[in-house]
């Protein structure tokens, strides 16, 4: 894993927008990477200590990496920033941000259209820029406000060891009309209310499974592995997926569980008290994230059972943003 690692940490210096550039030991090029270095390195504006910012997340690996990220970065740039990164749903983080618990959090586009403003899931934009756009003027009418989008998407998938997809003979989620009734269906506790989840699938493609177990988010492998569940609903970023031809994702067939991007939602009054910095930090250190950083970040943590406090100060380390 550390090696993959290491190409990965080279992939962040060759695809990341206004990062630091990869060290080089040529004597003639230390003056060029040097000023390199100090020119996307965070600064610590002294006009942000009186600034109090509380970072949120939801409570899976990627979602508290993500918080790791944002507030280390925040941090950096000199603001006095304590975290909540284990809020729980999409519909708890939410309340906790509008009551003012929280002063952001990130949040996938998909999740914000469907869950919170009642998109159907065939109807959200498959283009980030016009999700965005979208997300931007839903969040207006609460007061909240929606900053751009990470460069990588995530989704709600249909995940299954490749054996049982094998034995089955299956390749997309359409394919288990007919089988569904004899199989049972893992996800995680609001997976039962949601239309990208277990409503989406039933509704929209008409399957009945055996039964549906609500499980923590982070046993969504666990439960394949020991053979308690058929199917599981994962994520398509998630570290096993990147590191092992032992897990199949059925494919999305009808367009149910549209891609999301990460937008960072917080409100007006905070982005106006935190000032430009605010928003530049954010828009600066998720810059980076590609579906497979986002993988492998993961995958630390999952897999390597490193903190999501360490990777995240390792990502911004490694992408220059901190010393």
């Amino acid at each position: 894993m550390k090696l993959k690692y290491l190409m990965v940490l080279a992939m962040i210096c060759a695809l990341s927008v206004g990062l630091v550039a990869c060290g080089s030991d040529d004597s003639d090029d230390s003056s060029s990477s040097s000023d390199s270095t100090r020119a996307k390195l965070i600064e610590s504006n002294s006009a942000n200590q009186a600034v109090k910012l509380k970072i949120g997340s939801k409570n899976f690996t990627e979602q508290i990496v993500l918080g790791e990220i944002y507030s280390q970065g925040l941090q950096a740039a000199g603001y006095d920033v304590t975290t909540d990164l284990n809020l729980g749903s999409e519909t708890v983080a939410l309340q906790a941000l509008k009551a003012g618990e929280i002063s952001g959090y990130p949040e996938y586009v998909s999740t914000a259209l469907t869950s919170f403003y009642d998109t159907a899931p065939g109807d959200v934009p498959t283009n980030a820029d016009d999700a965005f756009a979208q997300v931007q003027g839903d969040v207006e009418k609460d007061g909240l406000e929606a900053f751009p989008p990470t460069p990588f998407q995530s989704a709600n998938a249909v995940g299954l060891l490749t054996s049982t997809a094998d034995e089955l003979g299956v390749k997309t989620i359409s394919d288990l009309e007919g089988k569904s009734q004899d199989l049972k269906l893992y996800g995680s506790p609001e997976c039962r209310q949601r239309v990208d989840c277990l409503v989406g699938l039933e509704d929209n493609y008409g399957l009945d499974f055996k039964s549906f177990t609500p499980v923590d988010i982070g046993l969504r492998y666990t439960v394949l592995d020991k053979k308690q569940a058929d199917l599981s609903i994962v994520f398509t970023t998630d570290a096993q997926l990147g590191v092992s031809d032992e897990y199949t994702i059925l494919e999305d067939d009808k367009g149910l569980l549209p891609a999301g991007n990460v937008v960072f939602l917080t409100d007006k009054k905070t982005v106006s008290e935190a000032g430009p910095d605010y928003q530049s930090t954010i828009e600066a250190v998720q810059s980076g994230l590609t579906e497979e950083v986002m993988q492998e970040l993961d995958a630390r943590v999952d897999i390597d059972k490193e903190t999501p406090k360490a990777v995240a100060a390792d990502y911004l380390q490694a992408a220059g943003y901190t010393e």
